[in-house]
């Protein structure tokens, strides 16, 4: 099923931009997201195949059946609840069916997880790029032999420099185990002129290879020296070099110009997400309401154009995480929505959908 099919069968019970058109931080270039209920036909609801939501292939437009968009409700889900307090200026359609969801009937205690708590993994995910930005890794992959160390006297030096301040090239020397060591080889040199023991070499190849390579040493050879593989600094940073580049790829590259631009390198839209959801958990636990439209836009677009120090904004986040949580203590909230409640304004809408249906009366459609 595709949303042009919800239009086409007129099963669309809400629609509404949403994203940041709705919270009035949105700029001339903004992308205009749309998201909706809609209800599934009887006939396909009790079928086998439940659709619970629909989406194109962007994910900026999606649409929840009716069912998934109560049970997403019931968990203070804040795209969902954001839907119910819906500027009047971004409702595209609301079915007379839908006016029976209100947003107040499903505010509870749960939206200090919902709401705060994701807040709080942004501001995780603000200071991991910060990171990535301001230490990021260099274009070119290090490899095995970056982390291979040679025993000289009584300290060691990186392989590279121990060969050319001998004289050696990496091709001359072959590697064997030493028993009992993990990670640590004899290193014997091949001085013949025909280089007659055959040695492969410390890697396999430089660029590719993720191990030393090990070879047959005649007897009676005795090592010049000992070499040191360290395996696990290796192996930590071909992990951190994959996620830096998985990052690299997949960055939103407006959204990084942006932030390259402002110089103050974080993720400007990242914290004004993080704002936005702090002050809104706040305003529900207080006030027992949900403004979508918000009354903060200046200061959320100051943050947007890098108008403020990345520490200084992660440090009035925490203060604002405290707030939050100290709000909710207090809050004359319920834990959590009625699900009874839920369940009969689930059915009753159904219910009056189907009804309506099979008597062909005449609901106004999108």
């Amino acid at each position: 099923m595709q949303i042009a099919d919800l239009r086409q069968r007129n099963l669309i019970l809400f629609e509404a931009i949403s994203g940041s058109r709705a919270y009035g931080t949105h700029l001339p270039h903004s992308d205009t997201d749309l998201k909706g209920v809609f209800i599934l036909p009887e006939t396909e609801f009790y079928g086998l195949h439940y659709v619970p939501q629909v989406a194109n292939d962007t994910n900026d437009e999606v649409f929840y059946e009716l069912r998934r968009f109560v049970e997403l409700l019931l968990k203070n889900n804040p795209t969902v609840l954001e839907l119910l307090g819906t500027p009047a200026d971004c409702v595209v359609y609301r079915h007379p069916l839908f006016e029976v969801f209100r947003a107040e009937d499903f505010l509870s205690k749960l939206c200090r997880q919902s709401f705060a708590e994701y807040a709080v993994a942004q501001i995780r995910k603000a200071k991991g790029l910060n990171k990535k930005i301001n230490q990021p890794e260099p274009p070119s992959r290090k490899s095995v032999l970056d982390f291979c160390y040679v025993t000289v006297g009584a300290g060691a030096q990186p392989v590279a420099t121990w060969l050319d301040r001998r004289g050696y090239t990496a091709r001359q020397c072959g590697l064997s185990n030493v028993n009992h060591l993990n990670d640590l080889y004899a290193v014997f040199v091949d001085e013949t002129p025909e280089q007659r023991h055959h040695y492969r070499g410390l890697v396999r190849d430089p660029e590719t290879s993720q191990d030393v390579l090990l070879s047959a040493v005649p007897k009676g050879e005795a090592p010049v020296a000992y070499l040191s593989f360290n395996r696990n600094g290796y192996s930590t940073y071909c992990r951190v070099f994959r996620e830096y580049k998985e990052w690299e790829q997949k960055r939103n590259p407006e959204r990084y110009q942006n932030t390259v631009q402002h110089g103050k390198n974080y993720d400007a839209k990242n914290m004004l997400h993080v704002f936005r959801l702090l002050r809104m958990a706040e305003e529900i636990a207080t006030e027992g309401q949900i403004h979508v439209r918000r009354p903060d836009r200046e200061f959320l677009l100051e943050i947007r154009r890098g108008a403020f120090e990345y520490e200084q904004l992660v440090t009035e986040a925490e203060v604002l995480v405290d707030r939050v949580e100290a709000a909710f203590a207090t809050s004359a909230l319920p834990e959590a929505p009625n699900p009874e409640a839920a369940e009969q304004l689930l059915v009753q809408v159904r219910q009056a959908w189907y009804a309506a249906a099979k008597s062909a009366t005449p609901f106004p459609t999108a």
